[in-house]
């Protein structure tokens, strides 16, 4: 994987990465964080200058879980109780600023955000028509890490990372 590094005729910002390193190289490629994070680390145990490196996430892969199945009912359930909690804020930040008795300003503004919140779990799930009858979590991670280095201390990390007990993987592979 190449990473964008600026103007590559020396103009303004001419060879900076997106997070400042000027012409970043390849270090290694680890399959997983927790081998590119110790790869940093033994190079700051050599008091070597770590802020001239980067762990890259590469391969990015989009999973999602499916937590359950939606219905009705639990749409309605779950835009009722959000509506309620938004309601109980408005409620707390008028109270701030009114005379009148908290207990029916928190009721008033509750039960006003619980009928919208229904209102409108139900018309947004109804616009989906049936489309997507699940709820599910997403995240996006990487299959691979990166470890770039600035170009100008490159050849001192591959020296001391050459002494990490069990190697280093090629960087090019």
């Amino acid at each position: 994987m190449s990473i964008p590094t600026g103007t590559p005729m020396g103009g303004p910002g001419a060879g900076r990465s997106p997070l400042g390193l000027d012409f970043p190289q390849s270090l290694a490629v680890y399959d997983d964080y927790a081998a590119a994070q110790k790869a940093v680390d033994f190079l700051a145990d050599r008091k070597f200058p770590v802020e001239q490196c980067m762990i890259v996430g590469t391969d990015l892969k989009r999973l999602e879980r499916i937590t359950g199945r939606l219905t009705t009912g639990k749409v309605a359930l779950g835009g009722l109780l959000s509506g309620a909690w938004f309601g109980l804020f408005i409620g707390l930040l008028f109270g701030l600023f009114t005379e009148e008795g908290l207990l029916t300003i928190l009721l008033s503004t509750v039960l006003f955000g619980a009928l919208f919140g229904v209102i409108w779990a139900l018309a947004g799930y109804a616009a989906t028509r049936g489309r997507r009858d699940f709820s599910s979590v997403t995240q996006v991670v990487a299959t691979r890490y990166e470890v770039l280095v600035e170009h100008k201390v490159a050849a001192q990390a591959r020296e001391l990372l050459a002494e990490l007990p069990g190697g280093r993987p090629d960087p090019f592979a």
